[in-house]
């Protein structure tokens, strides 16, 4: 019988695999260095309450913020922070907040995603599909995007505290470490 077959009629079941998904998370890292941007014309340090957000929850699960940065939506100003965090070696996460809209001014998935070497699709697709259940068909306009660049994993969200909690606790958060850890293999 396979692995995921219910064993019906049988005393206890001892010898129980766990899912290989649960064991690829268990190899994960636990403590990562982060840094937190937020991609904005108008928000800064004092009033960033998504930046904030994201910081808070990274450290809630023991993660470290090696940097924080406000800076205005500029694919060059963008691409040069993300230039910049790859020559860090101790740094293993760039999470981004805002500037995934489709607005003239919105340019942060252009930067973004022309600097990934390794896309991970599935991260918008599910964050699109988590935020149709809560805002419905405006969920079409984010370009949310992630991926790998060199050693480092690369995430960018929209600004909105809603979305920066969706993104933080439903997807980022609990594949942080199963993602750094694959990066080290």
């Amino acid at each position: 019988m396979g692995e995921h077959q219910h064993h019906e009629g049988h005393g206890s079941h001892t010898d129980h695999v766990q899912p290989s998904h649960l064991t690829h998370k268990t190899q994960g890292v636990s403590s990562l260095a982060c840094m937190v941007v937020t991609c904005s014309d108008s928000r800064t340090p004092d009033s960033d309450t998504s930046g904030k957000l994201i910081c808070h929850l990274l450290k809630r699960q023991g993660h470290t913020i090696a940097a924080y940065r406000v800076i205005k939506d500029e694919p060059t100003d963008i691409r040069g922070l993300l230039l910049q965090a790859t020559s860090q070696e101790a740094l293993q996460v760039v999470i981004i907040n805002g500037g995934t809209g489709i607005s003239r001014r919105d340019s942060t998935f252009e930067a973004v995603d022309g600097f990934l070497e390794k896309k991970l699709d599935g991260f918008g697709e599910i964050f699109r599909y988590l935020s149709y259940q809560d805002i419905g068909s405006p969920a079409i306009l984010s370009r949310a995007t992630a991926g790998i660049h060199g050693k480092l994993v690369i995430f960018s969200i929209p600004g909105s505290q809603e979305a920066v909690r969706l993104a933080m606790e439903q997807l980022i958060l609990p594949e942080i470490g199963h993602i750094a850890g694959e990066l080290t293999k």
